[in-house]
Formats: structure tokens, C-alpha cells, sequence
């Protein structure tokens, strides 16, 4: 039987995966970080493992900033990872921090990200409601933090769920952008689900499907 990991970006908990959850076959574990004061990505780094530590051939999926958890998590225990699935995210290089992906500090408020009241731009195809009613802020540290990882991360095979560009745009930045130098080498497969940043919301049966499919191929 599959198991899968499904792990939330900023301001989120595991119940954003309900639908995808609902839709996918096999055991599903959706992860819901501690989003209290002061937590910063290495303890969420270290929950995740824990949780990884107790099952076998998981799929391990991240969205957004869930993707630099799962990198540095399955770096932890590769073991226990059978392909890591990035959804409209990816792989971190070592030392960098969501904020330098982002190119700007975050504006926090007592240390914490405020869920945005109006919709980004990225939201399309969803109500951004549920996301302001049921979403929490986010532990400011999570964003200026640093990610670390070695590289037995690498060793595990790759997909992409591209949903903000498509595969040719990523090459394109691939060799320039540093925070996209490590998706394109390796053991990486592409998938274009071009619906926006949160496909969990806006295409929950599509994005099951990839991941479904995602399983089938590593078995």
C-alpha cells in the first residue's frame, strides 16, 4: 500500500490537503507544523522526520514552503522516502532562506506573517476565504531561517508539479536563479498542472491524480 506525507506552505495546517487526501489511494498522512511562537523551519525540519521515522515508502509531498521541509526531513531519513513531490516548489540550496527566495524581508507583526486579508495574485481558480478564515500566521522564523541539508536528499527520486511556469521556463531559470539551480539535475520528473500557486484549492482531483500517478511510477 502507498503511504503518502502531505505537508502544508505558509499559514496552512494539514486540513488544506483534505480533498487531495480524500481522493488519493493508500494510507495518507497530512502534517500540520506547529505554527506557535518563536518556532522557526528546524523544528518543523525535525517534526516532519520524526513522523517519517515511523513509516516506509512514503511519498513525501510538500507545497511551497513545505518544500524546503521535505528536502531537509528526507535528507534526515532518506530511508524512508521513496520520491519527494514538489508541489509548485522545490528544492532549497543549502543556507538559503524562504525570505531570499522571495527576494525581501516578510512583513511581521510580534513575530508572526499575517494571512493575507485579499487574495495574491497566484490564488486563481479558489475562494481565498477559506484560507483567510481558516489559515493561521505564520512564525516569522520559518521565513528568515535558514534550510539545511547534505545532499542524501538527491539520492531519492524527484517530481515536479509545475503549476505557477511550465518546465521550459524553470530550465530558463534554472542556471541563473540560485534558488532553482537544484531542480533541474538528477533524478527529476516534470508535470505542468497550470493552475495557480495552491492546487489543493483550485484542482484537488487533478492534483491526486499526479500524485497517484507519482506512486505508480516508483513502483
Amino acid at each position: 500500500m502507498t503511504t503518502y506525507v502531505l505537508v502544508p506552505g505558509f499559514w496552512l495546517g494539514g486540513w488544506a490537503w483534505d480533498e487531495v487526501a480524500a481522493a488519493l489511494p493508500g494510507e495518507v498522512h497530512t502534517f500540520s507544523p506547529d505554527l506557535g511562537p518563536g518556532i522557526g523551519i528546524e523544528d518543523h525540519v525535525t517534526q516532519l522526520a520524526d513522523v517519517l521515522r515511523g513509516l516506509d515508502d512514503v511519498i513525501l509531498v510538500g507545497h511551497s514552503y513545505g518544500g524546503m521541509v521535505i528536502t531537509a526531513a528526507a535528507d534526515r531519513v532518506p530511508e524512508r522516502v521513496a520520491r519527494l513531490v514538489y508541489v509548485d516548489s522545490g528544492p532549497m540550496p543549502d543556507g538559503m532562506s524562504q525570505a531570499d527566495f522571495d527576494g525581501s524581508p516578510p512583513h511581521a507583526v510580534d513575530g508572526f506573517i499575517p494571512v493575507p486579508a485579499e487574495a495574491p495574485p497566484t490564488a486563481a481558480g479558489f475562494d481565498w476565504a477559506v484560507v483567510r478564515e481558516r489559515g493561521r500566521p505564520q512564525p516569522v522564523a520559518t521565513a528568515t531561517d535558514p534550510v539545511r541539508h547534505g545532499s542524501a536528499w538527491q539520492k531519492i527520486p524527484r517530481t515536479a508539479v509545475l503549476c505557477s511556469f511550465t518546465e521550459a521556463q524553470l530550465r530558463g531559470m534554472a542556471g541563473s536563479v540560485p534558488a532553482f539551480a537544484l531542480m533541474v539535475d538528477g533524478d527529476w520528473t516534470y508535470r505542468e498542472l497550470p493552475t495557480g500557486h495552491w492546487p489543493m484549492f483550485s484542482e484537488p482531483q487533478a492534483l491526486a491524480d499526479l500524485l497517484s500517478a507519482s506512486a505508480t511510477a516508483h513502483s
